[in-house]
């Protein structure tokens, strides 16, 4: 996603990496929400500004977590046993559960940021740096003390279980904080709702993970994107319900 050298990778730079997350989420959103925002400037309608600004974090991380939900989908919707579903999952295929999951996730994230954009071009860089930045929470909660890999290789193996779990508490305090702070130059309502995004996106992500964890066994590299979305997702749906 962002040029960053690594010289090393242990379990230690692996938990610094994933506490941080929110961090590489909050200019993801950044770099999301100026695209929306110059495509308004230069007289584009709030349409247009949504699909570009949900392009962003595609773009930005190759469309990993994208591919991700697709292959959790892909693993869930199998009804497979747990080595079945995994193995489904590394398939380079995509099949229909991976496509409808595709499918709903960037309609609803397109058509809420275009609400958002719709009430104003600050509630729509809100939401979109809101709803990255909570994204990335939800990969810093999973990857918390407890939560086991599904196998012993891969993305999932190598970050699972290195968060500690204050650590986790006290990076979703710190976001939900600062959601609340950015939203409260709208409103003490935004402030509000602002916060219960963050709160509501990292719920509704924790529930796939523990689905996730009793089907496959653990987390693999596929769920942490499926999580991310699905955080992403969230927390666009409730910034712009009320």
């Amino acid at each position: 996603m962002l040029p960053v050298k690594v010289t090393r990778w242990d379990r230690d730079a692996a938990r610094g990496g994933m506490l941080c997350a929110p961090l590489a989420g909050l200019a993801v959103g950044a770099a999301a929400a100026a695209a929306g925002l110059l495509l308004l400037a230069l007289g584009a309608g709030t349409l247009l500004a949504a699909v570009a600004t949900a392009a962003v974090p595609a773009v930005l991380t190759r469309g990993l977590h994208l591919d991700g939900l697709a292959d959790t989908a892909d693993g869930l919707g199998s009804g497979k046993p747990a080595e079945d579903a995994l193995r489904i999952m590394k398939q380079s295929d995509i099949g229909p559960f991976g496509v409808l999951a595709l499918l709903f996730t960037l309609l609803a994230q397109v058509a809420a940021l275009a609400q958002a954009y719709d009430g104003s071009w600050a509630r729509g860089a809100l939401a979109a740096v809101v709803s990255a930045t909570a994204a990335r929470l939800a990969l810093t909660t999973a990857a918390r003390t407890g939560v086991p890999a599904a196998r012993p290789e891969g993305l999932g193996a190598a970050v699972a279980g290195v968060v500690p779990a204050g650590g986790a508490l006290a990076a979703t305090a710190a976001v939900t904080l600062a959601g609340a702070a950015a939203g409260a130059y709208l409103g003490p309502y935004d402030a509000l709702r602002t916060a219960l995004a963050v709160v509501c996106a990292v719920a509704v992500a924790e529930l796939l993970l523990r689905h996730c964890v009793r089907r496959f066994g653990g987390v693999t590299g596929d769920v942490f994107g499926g999580v991310a979305e699905t955080a992403a997702t969230t927390a666009l749906v409730v910034l712009v319900l009320g």
